[in-house]
């Protein structure tokens, strides 16, 4: 009986529990305490969550294994029967030459259920059976005794199977619905959160290094974390230092920055570069292909605009740079990236 998992509430943990605990953006203080609070709760419900699976997977093995000791006694029942079977027809003639014997009454009782043997053994007695006939009555008797046993047995482990089974339904279900409520919970949390926070806790940054073993232009979309403009992706550190100043330069200038070109894959760039040939950098080599590129517009674009000159000052902050090549060969005001500034 599988427990259904709540993919969402997997996703909301795994994005509250990655968060590092000094995350916040910013002057975001708020947002940080916010994002603490919801990590609190996301931890709490993953082991809440924990704690009542292996509850419920310790009901599943002891009902399994109650369940063997039910087919093992069910076996044993059946043999029994069987070897019952196999003395039947001694039993019945010696049953019968019992009843030529004046006195002896109820001599059939052994073939009833639940049925004794004593009439049958005092007969044996009186008439002096032979020992061969006094042994197969014996035999008689134990396995009479055994299937009555057996039978009780079976019937009291059916009784508390068809229990645990009712209980353990119950657990499941209540597993259900408590991951239910807490999946609520943790997204109505979620939703309160600034949007650059939301990305923040979404974004593994562990995920950076193995990008890097990606041929340029060619990472997974797994190993890439979205950016607040749509469609615009990053490597997981890059990607985690934009939001930080895409907030700054939101409450700068009361809105997000604007993002023409981030990730660039490598079909993208050997466009990029047909339409700009000896501009655009060689297809394989482009920061944009490593995913630490973006290329900025609203005026960032403008070298000496307002928004270009507060991202030359601010942008350092957060490990972003223009690049020195980018001011003479080619020039490209647009374009920022993530790291360390180095001619190419």
């Amino acid at each position: 009986m599988p427990i259904p998992r709540s993919g969402v509430l997997a996703a909301v943990v795994l994005m509250v529990v990655t968060l590092s605990p000094g995350g916040t953006a910013a002057g975001g203080t708020r947002d940080g305490d916010a994002a603490a609070q919801l990590r609190k709760a996301a931890n709490k419900a993953r082991t809440d969550l924990q704690a009542a699976t292996r509850q419920m997977e310790d009901r599943r093995r002891a009902l399994a294994g109650s369940q063997d000791k039910l087919r093992a006694t069910l076996k044993d029942l059946a043999a029994a029967d069987a070897q019952f079977d196999r003395i039947r027809g001694p039993l019945s003639r010696l049953a019968n030459a019992s009843y030529q014997q004046p006195g002896v009454v109820g001599s059939m009782a052994v073939f009833g259920s639940g049925g004794d043997m004593s009439a049958l053994r005092s007969t044996a007695d009186v008439d002096h059976l032979a020992d061969a006939q006094q042994s197969l009555i014996s035999q008689a008797d134990r396995l009479q005794k055994r299937k009555q046993e057996l039978a009780s047995a079976a019937q009291e482990l059916q009784s508390e199977n068809a229990v645990a089974q009712t209980r353990l339904k119950q657990q499941i279900d209540g597993l259900k619905q408590k991951s239910a409520q807490l999946t609520a919970q943790l997204e109505g949390m979620l939703r309160k959160l600034d949007p650059d926070k939301r990305l923040e806790l979404g974004c593994d940054k562990s995920l950076a290094s193995e990008s890097t073993k990606f041929p340029n232009g060619l990472i997974p979309d797994k190993f890439l974390c979205p950016l607040p403009q749509k469609g615009m992706k990053l490597r997981a550190d890059a990607a985690l230092a934009f939001y930080k100043v895409n907030a700054a330069y939101r409450r700068r200038f009361g809105h997000n920055m604007c993002v023409t070109s981030s990730y660039r894959s490598l079909a993208d760039q050997h466009r990029v570069y047909a339409e700009r040939p000896g501009f655009a950098a060689v297809p394989g080599t482009s920061n944009h292909g490593k995913g630490q590129a973006v290329d900025l517009c609203d005026g960032v674009e403008n070298q000496g605009s307002t928004q270009f000159n507060w991202m030359k000052a601010n942008s350092g902050k957060y490990g972003w740079f223009h690049p020195t090549w980018a001011y003479s060969n080619p020039f490209e005001p647009w374009h920022w990236e993530y790291g360390t500034d180095s001619e190419h």
